[in-house]
Parts: C-alpha cells; sequence; structure tokens
C-alpha cells in the first residue's frame, strides 16, 4: 500500500510545567529541509520511492527495506534515497505517514470520546487504547521506524501524542507533576514495549488494555487501588 508523506511543519517548544496547554496541533512528518511544496517531479520521485519501500514491506517485511533495496527496486541511485529521507528511519517514518496523520486528526477532530466532545479522563482511556490498538496492527513497521536513542523522544509524532496526554492530565490533576506522568503513561505505549509484553511475554490484547485503563485510574487518582 503506497503511503503519501507529508511535509514538515514547523514544531513549537515542548512547554514547561507551568505553561498552558491547549488541544494539540496537527503535526506533519517529513524532514525539516523539505520545501514546503515540491515540484511535480520531486512529487513523482517521492511517491515512486514510498511505493518501491512499500512493495518491499509486503514481500519481506520491515527488515527488508533498505536503502539500496528501494534504490534498486525504483531504478535510482542511491543517492537520490538518501536525499530524500535522510535515512532508514527517515524513509520508514515515511512509510507509517498515513495512519499517523490521520490518528492525530481523529485525536484534534474525530468523534468522542478519543476526539474533542468527551471529559478529559475518557478521552485519556481512549487515547491509550486506540494508539495501543494501533500499534499492534503494525508493529513491524513501528519497530523498524524508531529512531536512535538520542531522538526517539522528541521526533514530530511522539511530541506530539506527549503534548496530547500532557494536555489531557493538566486538565484532570491540575496540582500533579503531569509532565512526569505523561513520559510515564507515553513509555506503557511505547511499540518496544508493545512488542516485549504480546511477543516475548504472551500477554493477551485484552489484558494490555485493561492495563492501561487500571493505569490511567491510578496515575490520576480516580480509582482507588486494590
Amino acid at each position: 500500500m503506497l503511503y503519501a508523506g507529508f511535509m514538515s511543519a514547523s514544531l513549537p517548544p515542548f512547554p514547561l510545567p507551568q505553561e498552558p496547554v491547549g488541544e494539540p496541533e496537527l503535526l506533519q512528518l517529513g524532514r525539516p529541509e523539505d520545501e514546503p511544496c515540491l515540484r511535480a517531479d520531486a512529487a513523482r520521485n517521492r511517491a515512486r520511492l514510498l511505493e518501491a519501500a512499500g512493495q518491499l514491506v509486503a514481500q519481506h517485511g520491515a527488515a527488508g527495506v533498505t536503502m539500496e533495496a528501494v534504490a534498486a527496486a525504483a531504478q535510482v541511485g542511491k543517492g537520490t534515497v538518501f536525499r530524500r529521507f535522510g535515512d532508514r528511519t527517515g524513509l520508514l517514518t515515511a512509510l507509517l505517514d498515513h495512519s499517523e496523520k490521520n490518528f492525530q486528526s481523529a485525536v484534534i477532530t474525530g468523534p468522542p470520546p478519543l476526539g474533542p466532545g468527551a471529559p478529559p479522563l475518557e478521552r485519556l482511556r481512549a487515547f491509550g487504547l486506540a494508539l495501543l490498538r494501533r500499534c499492534v496492527d503494525q508493529l513491524e513497521l513501528q519497530l523498524a521506524a524508531e529512531a536512535d536513542p538520542q531522538r526517539r523522544y522528541d521526533i514530530a509524532p511522539r511530541r506530539f501524542l506527549r503534548g496530547h496526554v500532557l494536555m489531557l492530565l493538566r486538565q484532570i490533576v491540575p496540582d500533579a507533576d503531569c509532565e512526569l506522568l505523561a513520559l510515564t503513561l507515553m513509555a506503557y505505549l511505547d511499540p518496544p514495549m508493545v512488542h516485549y509484553r504480546s511477543k516475548v511475554r504472551g500477554m493477551s490484547q485484552e489484558r494490555v488494555e485493561a492495563g492501561w485503563l487500571d493505569l490511567v485510574d491510578r496515575l490520576t487518582r480516580t480509582g482507588p487501588p486494590s
């Protein structure tokens, strides 16, 4: 399946603990140096490369997607792939663009409880469940697209998701250290942890989702520990 890439938008600095946080704005993925509007030939080349990468994923899994393999499949030079996506992580992230954009849109403008209109606690619970299910559906690609530890938690999608959780927490428990709580909750939703729970520990999806709801209740003090 071909996923269309999206150009980058400038990101606001991550808010300090004392700053108010509103509904996160839609973040588009891509490299900062991408032009606001690709020329028609550049857009066609990008689509061609992503189509080749998508076919490699379908045939060989995410492990089969290398810059060299994509260049060969698209019949272009390897340097073209590096110039467009920077590195393998950038290429794999571009493949996730479509689902990432859809998820962000659901959070910002979709129906409740994931979208606006529900109480913040209900939105937080729904957010985790939806993200867990999305991660399970795309687990191999999500794992392969993990950035290196130096920038893993500061890439555009993670900043958006963390900012949304932080905004909800500040509405639910305004007197807590919501920044630390947001990091704790996001750790539960990390693709490597999803993989460990399901593939290594053999935990069922039902158990993991129940654990998310329990964790949210305990950290927000809305459910007394048993």
